[in-house]
């Protein structure tokens, strides 16, 4: 199913309404009938995929996440803010960063990772994302943490970092959750090879589908589907091509470790459960609310009533149903261990002879 994206017309904040309103085209309504030429599409628009989504999807990401997009281990008692801020000082501590090294995240969302990381390390950090609407927001909240001196945001594609940057740019690179969505690891490995200087270190939690994963099985293949089409996601790969293909662009590795295997008592898909018996904290619950019957029922047509209105652009509430879709998806294949979002490996470009 081949789609075309429209000439854009972006508004003031960088979103564009006719990219929202064309991202649910990238699959088939039925995602069992997905084919490989429904993959290859999303491939190479990967640029349209991603901004479609994240022009609908921020404004939900910070309603029901706050201001870092991404999953982290959690132990009891422990509220949820502050298990995603360890999530974040557990990679920077992993990567040894330390005071005024340059370094650049790669698909830094709104800066909630970097923001932690630029207080946790006193490194110097640069967000890379091909967001407007997302780098905009990112630096007013970090003008409002009065981070702008130590951490800056720059629009660009992480396919292309070397043309950007230049090569041997950069003391360090990390990427949280985010090289799932270009179109080969090996292309955005291979770039972050590039901008790195002479043992220089590259640290990622990646999305990977686990080897359990059997995209033979009908099941199995379906609820990859369902986590790419909420999750802006062209196609979701194993672990071993994410692990071969940091080692194809010559990287060494040393330290791996799939963080959501670990025999933690709380998973790490648990808010997104919607049961608020599970909470850790009482200021938890609301955040696990959003996530059940009732909570979504209220998201649903409160995002309905306010595209209506007007208030945010057309296509929103379409994304928000995608995400819906994400969530259900992400706690089977979480529960089956057939998807991992915390895969950690960290890697070091070797040093010049």
């Amino acid at each position: 199913m081949a789609v075309t994206t429209p000439e854009p017309t972006k508004q003031a904040d960088g979103r564009v309404g006719r990219r929202i309103e064309n991202y649910a085209a990238f699959w088939q309504k039925d995602l069992t009938k997905e084919t490989t030429e429904d993959s290859e599409n999303r491939l190479t628009n990967y640029v349209d995929v991603i901004n479609g989504y994240y022009d609908g999807a921020t404004s939900l990401y910070e309603y029901g996440w706050g201001t870092s997009f991404h999953f982290s281990r959690y132990f009891k008692g422990e509220a949820f803010y502050q298990a995603l801020a360890r999530h974040e000082h557990y990679l920077a501590f992993k990567m040894n960063l330390k005071p005024g090294m340059r370094v650049l995240d790669v698909g830094c969302g709104i800066g909630g990772p970097a923001r932690e990381i630029v207080q946790f390390s006193d490194a110097r950090v640069v967000g890379l994302n091909n967001n407007d609407y997302q780098v905009g927001r990112a630096r007013k909240l970090t003008a409002e943490a009065g981070l702008s001196d130590r951490l800056s945001y720059v629009v660009g594609d992480f396919m292309k970092l070397a043309e950007q940057f230049g090569e041997n740019s950069f003391d360090a690179v990390y990427a949280i959750e985010a090289t799932v969505h270009a179109p080969s690891w090996q292309g955005v490995y291979g770039e972050i090879m590039k901008v790195l200087k002479p043992g220089g270190v590259f640290g990622v939690y990646e999305w990977c589908m686990t080897d359990k994963w059997d995209p033979s099985i009908p099941s199995h293949k379906e609820v990859a589907h369902a986590i790419e089409i909420g999750n802006g996601i062209p196609v979701m790969r194993p672990l071993r091509e994410a692990r071969q293909a940091i080692l194809d662009v010559g990287f060494e590795i040393e330290h791996e470790e799939d963080l959501a295997d670990r025999p933690d008592p709380i998973p790490w898909y648990y808010p997104l459960e919607g049961d608020i018996r599970k909470a850790q904290t009482m200021w938890d619950m609301f955040t696990v609310w959003r996530m059940s019957s009732s909570g979504k029922f209220v998201t649903h047509h409160g995002l309905w009533f306010i595209e209506k209105l007007g208030l945010v652009p057309k296509g929103t509430w379409e994304v928000g149903e995608t995400l819906k879709i994400a969530g259900d998806a992400l706690v089977a294949s979480g529960r089956e261990k057939l998807f991992t979002p915390m895969y950690l490996v960290v890697s070091r470009k070797p040093a010049q002879n």
